[in-house]
């Protein structure tokens, strides 16, 4: 598995470029895989960057990841050579404490490990992402792609889809409910579609009225315009649940004006410090809850796939080659994509 192609980021300001990997060898619990597609999430620009401070190089992002299966270990049971699989955004956690043994490793106590910046745990080396040829992982963080579902269009789903399905499916969105979506975006689009799967009443609050049209063909079947002042007073205390996909700093205290009382204001996109401040009252005389929610577990990861296949939903895609990576991160940070880049690995065999 060594000398495996690659597209890496080797300092804040490199960009990315061709770069070999070394891949390891099959352990008995392993699932060889040959990347077929990897969808591009904005983490991965703030990876490459470094915007976190955290960013070991080189870096190989990609956590949207499928392709077919070519080997498996000994002790693998559940795959077989040929078989359609997908990697999503981690690769390990302890499996021992409360969190794993629920099947939400993602809340690992230990910490899961990332697909990509990460450290393995049996040997210490870093984890490269899905910008790759193949990809070795542990069963137990591989899922199937059910045959229904396009392969390009089902990379974005390990992230974007996983990260706006599960908070809704956690907190119980069901038909006879009111969603907001805040943002229109790679997540945003997706929280459309499965609020809507789910049978819930939809409106998408944009800032821009130039999305409107695009918002009702998602699936909205309304849409606020944030910035006006009466469209917001009109929607207070009307929404069973906000799902704010928004990833930069944004003044909450509007969106929970238009929840009702014991509403919920669900964060999936800011990891940032609530800026401007919360104002406390906007909670607590109303029994809000302003909550949080980070991708999910391997058992829910399987679960949204299925549901997508079941209910024919499906995320919005452009598709990429490999070499233009960096005007395509460059186009995702103006948000002038729509809504997921993925990227077709088959031009990386050229490099």
């Amino acid at each position: 598995m060594a000398n495996t192609k690659a597209y890496a980021a080797t300092a804040p300001d490199s960009g990315l470029a061709p770069h070999g990997i070394d891949r390891r060898e099959l352990r008995a619990d392993d699932v060889a895989i040959e990347i077929d597609y990897c969808g591009v999430c904005h983490t991965d620009i703030h990876f490459a960057q470094n915007d976190w401070g955290i960013t070991q190089y080189p870096l190989v992002p990609g956590h949207e990841i499928v392709g077919r299966v070519t080997a498996v270990g000994d002790q693998v049971k559940g795959y077989s050579v040929g078989d359609r699989v997908g990697v999503g955004c981690m690769v390990d956690s302890c499996r021992e404490c409360e969190a794993c043994k629920d099947g939400l490793e993602q809340y690992c106590l230990d910490g899961m490990t990332p697909t990509y910046n990460g450290e393995d745990r049996h040997d210490g080396s870093v984890t490269f992402g899905g910008y790759s040829e193949k990809v070795v992982v542990s069963e137990r963080f591989v899922v199937s792609i059910p045959e229904k579902l396009e392969m390009a269009h089902a990379a974005p789903l390990l992230c974007a889809g996983i990260t706006t399905y599960s908070p809704l499916r956690h907190y119980g969105v069901k038909a006879g409910h009111k969603v907001g979506v805040i943002g229109m975006g790679g997540l945003g689009h997706m929280g459309v579609k499965f609020a809507r799967a789910l049978g819930a009443e939809v409106t998408i609050f944009t800032r821009s009225d130039s999305k409107v049209a695009e918002a009702k063909k998602q699936g909205a079947h309304h849409v606020v315009i944030s910035t006006d002042d009466q469209q917001m007073a009109d929607a207070a205390e009307s929404f069973d649940f906000m799902l704010d996909t928004v990833p930069v700093q944004h003044d909450l205290n509007p969106y929970l004006n238009c929840l009702k009382y014991d509403g919920t204001h669900i964060l999936v996109g800011l990891l940032e410090p609530v800026d401007p401040a919360l104002n406390a009252g906007n909670l607590v005389f109303k029994r809000r809850v302003l909550a949080g929610s980070l991708i999910g577990g391997m058992p829910e990861t399987q679960e949204v796939l299925d549901f997508c296949a079941e209910h024919d939903v499906r995320c919005d895609i452009e598709m990429l080659d490999m070499q233009n990576i960096n005007e395509a991160y460059e186009k995702v940070k103006k948000g002038e994509v729509k809504y997921r880049y993925v990227i077709d690995m088959a031009t990386l065999k050229g490099v």
